[in-house]
């Protein structure tokens, strides 16, 4: 249940990025579970925190060239995060398999 929980937060980004890992983070009462709902909820948050100044440097660009690259670089980002959170979800899956 430890694992299915944990990989459950991590999986979330496909149905509740920020509700699931949070409500999960609140209710656990087990170490192992809150830590992974941590790790999960930060995972989900990061590509908007890193938005944040990319979107600054979007609004300030002064050719198209600059605009399209920092909207490809917050695809990409939110990409790497997407995937370290299929990964680490199957890592919490495959602990005691």
């Amino acid at each position: 249940m430890r694992q299915l929980l944990s990989a459950l937060s991590y999986f979330s980004i496909f149905f509740a990025p920020f509700l699931f890992p949070i409500i999960i983070w609140i209710v656990a009462k087990d170490n192992y579970i809150e830590g992974h709902a941590k790790r999960a909820l930060f995972s989900h948050i990061f590509p908007f925190l890193a938005a944040i100044p990319l979107l600054y440097f979007f609004v300030t660009a002064h050719s198209l060239g600059s605009a399209v690259g920092f909207v490809i670089l917050f695809f990409v980002i939110y990409a790497l995060s997407f995937v370290y959170n299929i990964v680490k979800g199957i890592q919490v899956l495959r602990e005691y398999a």
